[in-house]
């Protein structure tokens, strides 16, 4: 099925073979008078920006491009996530103006029951700056992981290319291997103790040294487990093969993962926090342990009309922070595509566990080793909490904020949604070419699929506005909806401003803060507004980056903060991707880049 002005694949497509050339990089500027928001995606790798960019260019929606970004960075950006790792989404539909945020981060595992004592976990030091930082490790800090039933949720709700079409760009970057930053390559040398036990120095040193910025980095065998989640779904980690693996492995090593929890976990959707934000509408869950909602919202518009020394006075008491440094082992995805809906994802794997799946070159999480993320007591197969809050920035005001509990959602993928299998009613000859640049020592990569889904059609089972009314679904009545409040209507003009998201642990609200100044209160593009330098408070402490204006830093002086002065733009200030009107940005700090179609 179709809209009116397309032919059933993407618009402008006028014969079955469709081709999806990858779009140079560019940054987009600003023309007064045009309000929509171009596509593109922004992302913490070039080759997991190029796997999302491909899906748009191929007429994928928002949810294909960030679930093939979020995939290519299980194989590019294994320094900071994985496949067994776990995650959040902010989705936001431009058709039913509502957004949506899912909860796919990780379980604690004990339903079985039949693993009272655990091995101890093992400690291991990383120096974060100059101060050592306690981590724990080993098979009993596996937790239930997300990742895979995550990204089936997402396709399964708002996916339109086939599952397989999505999964080709990792699959193929996961046989070929991708550049390592320099930037990562950094932080791989901080990692070092948990990232090469077990397999880890195959892919992390494969030549008896740790890698260095812009060589390959390849995991041995990890194709093949993008290869099962591909051809067998989400379920093979669960029910199937690889989940059977994770089993045997985890309590091989003496930790608690059992059938029982991987069976039973589920994708939650949960209710949507807002916050009013120089002049706009920001959107997110509303729970996150750095309270990044309810910061944005005491901020709100004592941003504006105040010169830049008070505003960072301002801002830095909002942002003081009491919690335990860790350096935020996380990576963050943000997509709009052509028809206006967004995607931001962000995943971690913790530290890594030093656990590996044997042949598969999967690294299992290390949660329950992450002391700060376990708040009271945690049963079997509760979720436990992150500090990760992907957002979605709206101009006009929505309605209020609904606090419904959450629920669960369907986690396969759309692919198995009967009346709504992709390609139906296209000719059998209908190909689409998916590519993804690996580096310049890499050519890229191609794969044919013989099924193109319906790349304009709207999520089954719902409509959109109808002409003139400018109203979407009632709240918790649109398709896969957990119940009544999950899913906030974004007003009756709601237009989209800005996708964007965080990686760093406590420094993903300070991430967030900066970049939502700079775009929506000083007017610069995403990229500009991400590398500017930031500062990040701890108790007392102002840690700076060089570039924070000297009058900023005197008035945080004169607040009573002491000055910590950091030599260089550093991964520790997080990592932030945005796609917004006037372009796209990822974090130079994490060898980040931002694209446009």
């Amino acid at each position: 099925m179709s809209r009116p002005g397309t032919t059933g694949s993407h618009p402008g497509a006028t014969a079955p073979e469709v081709r999806a050339a990858i779009a140079p990089p560019c940054r987009r500027p600003h023309v007064e008078g045009v309000e929509a928001t171009p596509a593109g995606i922004a992302a913490g790798h070039p080759a997991t920006a190029q796997a999302g960019l491909s899906i748009l260019a191929a007429g994928g929606s928002a949810a294909d491009a960030a679930i093939a970004a979020v995939l290519a960075a299980c194989a590019a950006e294994t320094v900071l996530t994985g496949l067994a790792g776990g995650g959040f989404a902010t989705y936001y539909d431009a058709a039913s103006r509502t957004v949506t945020c899912l909860d796919f981060f990780v379980a604690v595992p004990g339903l079985d029951g039949d693993v009272t004592t655990p091995t101890p976990m093992t400690p291991v030091s990383i120096t974060l700056g100059t101060v050592p930082i306690p981590y724990e490790i080993g098979a009993a800090s596996v937790a239930v992981p997300g990742v895979p039933a995550g990204c089936g949720a997402l396709h399964s709700r708002w996916g339109r290319l086939p599952w397989s079409s999505v999964l080709a760009p990792a699959v193929e970057l996961a046989r070929r291997g991708a550049e390592l930053p320099a930037a990562q390559a950094h932080t791989l040398r901080a990692l070092a103790p948990a990232m090469l036990p077990a397999d880890g120095a195959q892919a992390y040193a494969p030549r008896g040294r740790l890698l260095e910025g812009g060589e390959v980095l390849r995991h041995p065998g990890l194709d093949k487990a993008m290869a099962i989640l591909r051809d067998d779904g989400p379920e093979a980690f669960y029910t199937g093969a690889v989940g059977r693996a994770m089993i045997d492995t985890v309590r091989a090593g003496g930790g608690t993962l059992g059938p029982a929890d991987l069976a039973e976990y589920r994708v939650l959707e949960l209710p949507v926090g807002h916050a009013g934000f120089a002049g706009a509408h920001v959107y997110g869950r509303p729970d996150d342990l750095n309270h990044t909602i309810d910061t944005l919202a005491a901020l709100d518009d004592a941003v504006l009309g105040t010169d830049r020394t008070r505003r960072a006075v301002l801002l830095a008491d909002a942002l003081r922070d009491h919690a335990l440094q860790r350096l935020g082992d996380t990576t963050n995805i943000s997509v709009i595509d052509p028809d206006g809906n967004a995607c931001v994802v962000t995943t971690t794997l913790g530290l890594g566990a030093a656990v590996w799946l044997p042949g598969l070159g999967v690294h299992l999480n290390s949660m329950l080793g992450e002391g700060e993320l376990i708040i009271g007591a945690l049963p079997p197969g509760a979720r436990m909490n992150s500090m990760m809050c992907p957002l979605v920035v709206t101009a006009t005001e929505a309605g209020r904020a609904h606090t419904g509990a959450a629920a669960e959602v369907p986690t396969g993928t759309g692919d198995d949604v009967a009346g709504t299998q992709p390609g139906a009613g296209l000719p059998d000859d209908t190909r689409v070419e998916v590519s993804t640049v690996v580096g310049p020592e890499h050519p890229a990569a191609h794969e044919s699929v013989t099924e193109l889904g319906d790349v304009t059609a709207p999520i089954p089972g719902t409509s959109p506005p109808g002409p003139g009314t400018g109203t979407g679904p009632a709240p918790g009545s649109g398709p896969g909806r957990g119940g009544p409040g999950s899913a906030e209507p974004v007003g009756p003009h709601g237009d989209l401003l800005l996708a964007v998201g965080a990686a760093g642990a406590s420094r993903i609200r300070t991430a967030l803060a900066h970049t939502l100044l700079g775009v929506l209160v000083d007017g610069l593009d995403p990229e500009t507004a991400i590398g500017r330098a930031r500062f990040h408070i701890v108790t007392d402490t102002a840690h700076a980056e060089p570039g924070v204006p000297d009058d900023e830093l005197a008035a945080l002086v004169d607040a009573g903060y002491q000055i910590h002065q950091w030599p260089d733009l550093d991964h520790y200030f997080g990592g932030a991707s945005a796609v917004g009107r006037t372009g796209a940005g990822g974090d130079p700090r994490r060898g980040g880049i931002g694209m446009h179609l």
